[in-house]
């Protein structure tokens, strides 16, 4: 299926050579000018200055929509967080930039190393997360120092990347090379012994090459005691000018990161427990290894000042080690006709047993595009085309613990299961406890190879002034093999609590999936200024296991998505405010078979109501607004396991955010900036949904409170010096990232950044 390249056709359509380099004169056309190069050229060719954006930032198009429609022009809901927001708010995690996007949100915190997004109710995984629109693994803390801005495609991306969550996509732009010379050096203290130190150079290498690198490491310790880390990244890149038409941009991306895994302490009977904020319970030696490497080259040539072609080519790698105590509230045993018995009982009693998992991922992405704008009768055209192909090829070794029950016991002197000890989350002096590292047994080792090929077609059409309409559809197919091996061993049954002998084995799972994904919008613009649109998308969701009714691969699960609203520049662009209604509907979700439970069915439905309010506002030279507010409501509209009209967890029904940032201009406070970022994050549910099927269990929803945080900023810019302070989590809010009911994390107290910048 994917053994056709489309190299060929990009080298094709890139034979030809133009004449003349597109001139950007305003500031408004240099926020449209391609990421491929932020150091622009005026109408002689001469390099230009790069322009830092305020307001015209958000009449700029999102790159990750590839198409580079106008945010005006586009039925669909955007945002785009500057370099500027991201340097005045020190952002130092993913954490800190979502602060800035209502409706868009972290769900969860597994161990305290992945930072888990969602949007409008759906989970945002590493399909939905890219880096310079490339797939990114978003398994593992996302390093901020390199990011030139970040972009936010609310609701479907399916038309352009086929295989993606309904509620959104998220893309991280890295800093481009520039041709004139720059640099600059950072060293960070914060709170917590926490160590940041970082560079960034860039310039020519001739006429036509630029090139930029920043690189940085972080070491800290944690709020919770016990818990470190250590982090190192590097960004390079190269551009090449072939000609004022043709470029090509390389880029490579590292992050290697190692901290110790936190899992907090679980939920007693589906309640937080109350324990000191830095209290860690984890085993003292854990750790999780995680490294990300990516080399992506972008090759760009006009074709004309109304059509050009590019064509990507993209390389990534990542592995990771983790290696701890299992998760708190681990299933120890299944009684017949009884509640099972997890590992964390009301007492505080924790069996602690072991887990090691370790993951390797090489992934290869081609995709070509093709943009053009014409006129047909008058009617005019601004046409997208595209094909990818993209191939992952996972392998992931699960380990186990195997601790003899009684080995002076000839009857079970062979018989092992996964304890390591037992400690009292309340009492246990942490010091005093097991220390040594067991070996592990291998489990199972898991190779999960993907393969995806689709194309795709979309017009924006432009019938007048007043009437537009975005049309297109894309076909998708997926080749998904699933190979499991599992290693020979005697293992402990929770349910039957006995022992058994089981032989190495191999299973094989081969499925193929394929959908059509369709997008259609109408906007109506009764003057320059304001938009009102409405649109209909879907996007399809593949499914594991075999069909109950026809005893196949289960189908994908197709999601529809309708959205309505009105987007607003204001003021002479001193306000953008928008205001975006939709609803998302997946009326085949797919569950357990209720006749069979080694089958499934698409027997599940859920909705996903909303609204967002967005705001962004420079009312007076120097102050900067970003303001929001979303609602949203998802719920199951029919399920053969879980309540109908339940909530589904992790989701907040409201968020909002208020943002403001002052820089003085002259006189004795000039160089000085003030900025104040507010967010709000309503009530939650974690734990686990009720489950109508199985007996005597005690699982159910855990209510997190709503709660609002505060930071303040301060800079102070001097000749070649800035000067930065921060102060997070002002009032020492409390709150906490659950994932399921088995990792439960409190967010940081209050805490503090100072920075010291030189810039050369």
């Amino acid at each position: 299926m994917c053994k056709y390249s489309l190299l060929p056709i990009a080298a094709f359509l890139l034979t030809s050579v133009g004449y003349s380099q597109k001139a950007y004169t305003d500031s408004s056309e240099l926020d449209v000018a391609s990421s491929l190069n932020d150091t622009v050229k005026n109408k002689k060719g001469e390099v230009l200055q790069e322009v830092t954006v305020t307001s015209n930032q958000q009449k700029s198009p999102a790159s990750v929509g590839k198409s580079g429609i106008k945010p005006l022009d586009l039925p669909q809901s955007s945002a785009i967080i500057s370099h500027a927001t991201l340097q005045n708010q020190q952002v130092a995690n993913l954490s800190d930039i979502l602060k800035n996007t209502n409706g868009v949100y972290i769900m969860g915190n597994t161990g305290g190393f992945q930072e888990e997004i969602a949007s409008r109710g759906y989970a945002l995984g590493s399909s939905n997360t890219f880096k310079n629109g490339v797939r990114y693994f978003n398994g593992m803390p996302i390093e901020t120092s390199g990011l030139e801005r970040v972009e936010v495609l609310k609701g479907s991306a399916a038309i352009l990347y086929g295989n993606v969550t309904a509620g959104g996509v998220l893309n991280l732009v890295t800093k481009k090379p520039r041709f004139e010379f720059g640099a600059s050096a950072l060293l960070t203290v914060a709170s917590f012994d926490s160590y940041k130190t970082a560079f960034d150079v860039y310039g020519s290498l001739s006429k036509n090459i630029a090139f930029r690198m920043n690189a940085s490491n972080t070491q800290a310790n944690s709020f919770r005691k016990g818990v470190s880390s250590d982090s190192k990244y590097v960004n390079p890149s190269l551009l090449v000018n072939f000609s004022p038409r043709t470029s090509l941009l390389v880029e490579a991306d590292y992050t290697k990161d190692e901290r110790t895994p936190d899992f907090g302490a679980g939920i007693i009977n589906y309640t937080l427990v109350d324990l000191p904020r830095d209290r860690f319970v984890g085993v003292s030696w854990a750790y999780n290894k995680a490294e990300q490497a990516s080399l992506t080259a972008t090759l760009k040539h006009e074709l004309s000042d109304n059509w050009d072609v590019s064509f990507v080519n993209s390389l990534r790698y990542y592995k990771t080690d983790l290696f701890g105590n299992n998760r708190p509230n681990a299933v120890l045993s299944s009684p017949k006709n009884a509640a099972p018995v997890l590992s964390v009982d009301a007492a505080g009693n924790w069996t602690r047993g072991l887990q090691r998992s370790e993951a390797k991922d090489n992934y290869w992405l081609q995709e070509l595009n093709i943009r053009g704008k014409f006129d047909t009768f008058g009617i005019g055209h601004q046409l997208l085309l595209g094909a990818d192909t993209d191939t992952y090829k996972t392998q992931t070794l699960a380990s186990v613990y195997r601790r003899p029950v009684d080995p002076l016991d000839p009857a079970n002197a062979n018989s092992y299961k996964n304890v390591y000890d037992v400690i009292n989350i309340f009492t246990t002096d942490l010091s005093a406890t097991r220390r040594d590292i067991p070996n592990m047994d291998k489990n199972t080792l898991t190779t999960a190879p993907i393969k995806r090929v689709g194309g795709f077609v979309q017009d924006l059409i432009s019938f007048n002034q007043y009437f537009k309409a975005l049309a297109g559809i894309r076909y998708s197919y997926q080749q998904t093999e699933n190979t499991v091996y599992t290693y020979a061993s005697r293992k402990y049954d929770t349910a039957t609590q006995t022992f058994t002998d089981v032989a190495d084995k191999t299973t094989t799972t081969l499925q193929y999936d394929n959908a059509w994904s369709p997008r259609f919008g109408l906007i109506f613009q009764p003057n320059p200024k304001q938009s009102i649109f409405a649109s209909f998308s879907n996007s399809f969701v593949p499914n594991t296991g075999l069909d109950y009714n026809t005893k196949e691969a289960l189908k994908p699960s197709v999601i529809k998505q309708y959205e309505v609203g009105m987007k607003n520049e204001l003021l002479n662009d001193h306000l953008f405010a928008n205001v975006t209604v939709y609803q998302i509907e997946n009326n085949n979700l797919a569950q357990t078979s209720l006749i069979d439970p080694n089958f499934r069915e698409l027997a599940g439905g859920t909705k996903s109501q909303g609204v967002e309010i967005d705001l962004v506002a420079h009312p007076t030279k120097g102050l900067s607004i970003l303001a929001g507010y979303s609602f949203n409501e998802i719920k199951y509209t029919a399920s053969n396991i879980f309540i109908v009209g339940s909530q589904i967890l992790y989701m907040p029904k409201n968020t909002a955010n208020l943002n403001l940032n002052y820089a003085f201009g002259k006189g004795r406070f000039n160089g000085l900036e003030l900025g104040l970022i507010n967010s709000y994050v309503g009530v939650r549910y974690a734990g686990r949904s009720t489950n109508l099927v199985t007996t005597n269990d005690p699982r159910k929803p855990v209510k997190l409170s709503e709660y609002y945080q505060a930071d303040a900023t301060i800079a102070y810019r001097v000749g070649h010096v800035t000067l930065r302070g921060k102060l997070g989590n002002v009032f020492n809010a409390l709150s906490y990232n659950v994932h399921d009911d088995n990792s439960v994390n409190p967010i940081a107290p209050r805490n503090y950044a100072l920075s010291f910048q030189y810039n050369f």
